[in-house]
């Protein structure tokens, strides 16, 4: 299969982000990895993986918070696979912690990667397709903590809602350049931020579980996989959503209708 171009995805050592570097991988898309350095052997590992289904792979580490490190990341992608023509800001840290117990350096932190690394991973993605002049896809990491708000989640879902403020403003200004933005809005997806986010819940509440809990007050009764959410994002990235923009894709079981 020849390829049909080059996937950056940040976060991309495990959870949503490994699932949507696999399917991309399936869909042909040659595809370099990013997560932190902690995480380098996860990203060779998957590197692998992507290397034994016929597909080029390429990992390189750093902090999306940093803007010499996202510059270089998509340089470095261009560079290694020839171009970059679809931009995954998947990478996100968590946090839970109720509004009267939340620091400004909680806030900050949590904000320089959620929202100033999304920004940077918007930018740069941005800058190297215009410099290759045949547009691109950029696609964000949002959640249905950026649709409402929950108890304990003050900066997360600060952060989330603002991604889908980026994602618009970055779809009308990129667009004359056929640069299409959109975000994908995950629920209940079965990944280790999601134990995180149990942990707090579950105590917050008195149960065993909150999320399973919640799960079955659900249209869909279940948790979501990452490979659900890794068939959105394959849909965005592909020609036939062309003429979608500026939008955000809930993808919750029903537990939110937006």
């Amino acid at each position: 299969m020849a390829s049909k171009g080059v996937a950056l995805i940040t976060g991309a050592a495990q959870g949503i982000g490994r699932a949507i570097a696999l399917r991309l991988a399936g869909d042909g898309f040659n595809v370099a990895l990013n997560d932190v350095k902690s995480k380098a052997s996860l990203l060779q590992s998957l590197s692998k993986e992507i290397e034994a289904k016929g597909r080029k792979a390429h990992f390189v580490t750093g902090d999306i918070s940093v803007e010499d490190q996202v510059k270089q990341m998509a340089g470095e992608t261009a560079s290694s696979l020839g171009s970059l023509d679809v931009m995954v800001a998947n990478a996100a840290m968590y946090q839970f912690k109720p509004l009267l117990e939340m620091s400004v350096q909680d806030m900050d932190q949590l904000h320089s990667v959620n929202v100033r690394g999304l920004m940077l991973c918007y930018k740069h993605a941005a800058t190297q397709m215009i410099g290759q002049g045949h547009g691109g896809r950029i696609i964000g990491a949002t959640s249905v903590a950026g649709r409402q708000g929950f108890v304990g989640h003050t900066a997360y879902c600060a952060a989330k809602y603002a991604v889908r403020g980026v994602t618009q403003v970055a779809a009308a200004e990129l667009g004359k350049h056929d640069i299409t933005v959109n975000a994908y809005a995950p629920g209940l997806i079965t990944t280790e931020m999601l134990d995180a986010v149990d942990t707090g819940m579950k105590d917050l509440h008195g149960l065993s579980s909150w999320v399973d809990a919640a799960a079955t007050t659900f249209p869909i009764a279940r948790r979501g996989t990452p490979e659900e959410v890794a068939s959105l994002v394959s849909f965005l990235a592909s020609r036939d959503a062309g003429y979608i923009t500026g939008q955000t894709y809930d993808i919750n079981g029903g537990s939110y209708y937006g």
